[in-house]
């Protein structure tokens, strides 16, 4: 079954068409990373996805209950983690109680600031405080906007752990954000957007691909595109036969990094 499902997805403001026809899909559990560079869509889809705008064209099917941790967010000041957390339970109906919120802090590895005023917390804090709120309920998908773009390499690997945890609890997520390194490791699978289109889609490992081999010859560097690293004994014993000095070898492979870029460049 599907956590989310937006199928011939389009938004118009005025003039200018945000999404163009977009379908996607995210599974129970799996872990969709979305790319594309600023004004792609990424962030209209996600706010259609939990409602707060309304598509022109298209169909939405989301489960339920869903959380979501919005790029630009806020939380009072004056309020302590656990005040804010009890706030959500309220909004949420939540029944979770003490034990919940306590769980929730700990996940995000603020156990120890429970008591800590909003006000007194770093951006990371604030980021990590903004995922246990969306993850009250116990959501069957949670929808998250650039969560990682205020925490420092400590405050990623945070999260990265988070949704491997979310993953083994059967958690569907929809990433939206910059950090490829962060895809790259955490997500079942990638859908890159520009300008409103779905340019490119599947695991990333299957978006990486591109290997090859490069050999530094006396010449200059002389290459093979589509050979691996079991191609190198072959290709090294044909050029020694047909006479060539080697002076280095290197098995290249395509980056998400760099499929995305070129698949960008493309679109365009």
């Amino acid at each position: 079954m599907s956590a989310l499902a937006l199928a011939g997805l389009r938004k118009r403001y005025g003039r200018h068409d945000a999404l163009r026809g977009v379908d996607l899909e995210v599974g129970d559990g799996e872990l969709v990373g979305l790319l594309g560079p600023n004004g792609a869509g990424k962030s209209t889809l996600t706010k259609i996805a939990c409602g707060l705008v309304h598509p022109s064209e298209g169909t939405v099917e989301v489960a339920e209950p869903f959380g979501y941790l919005a790029e630009l967010f806020r939380f009072p000041g004056w309020c302590t983690a656990d005040e804010v957390l009890l706030l959500h339970q309220q909004l949420t109906r939540s029944p979770g109680g003490p034990a919940e919120r306590a769980e929730l802090l700990e996940l995000v590895r603020l156990e120890g600031d429970a008591g800590t005023r909003v006000e007194a917390m770093s951006k990371g804090m604030q980021q990590r405080l903004g995922l246990a709120q969306a993850m009250i309920g116990s959501p069957r998908l949670l929808l998250l906007d650039e969560p990682t773009s205020a925490l420092d390499p400590g405050g990623r690997r945070t999260v990265r752990d988070l949704l491997e945890e979310l993953r083994r609890r059967g958690v569907a997520v929809l990433l939206n954000t910059h950090l490829l390194s962060e895809v790259e490791q955490v997500c079942d699978r990638v859908v890159i957007i520009d300008r409103g289109l779905v340019v490119a889609a599947g695991t990333p490992t299957e978006l990486e691909g591109g290997s090859g081999v490069e050999v530094e010859l006396a010449d200059g560097v002389r290459s093979f595109p589509g050979a691996t690293r079991e191609d190198v004994p072959r290709i090294v014993a044909d050029l020694v036969a047909d006479g060539e000095e080697i002076y280095g070898v290197r098995v290249a492979r395509s980056t998400l990094e760099d499929v995305y870029l070129s698949t960008v460049a493309d679109a365009r």
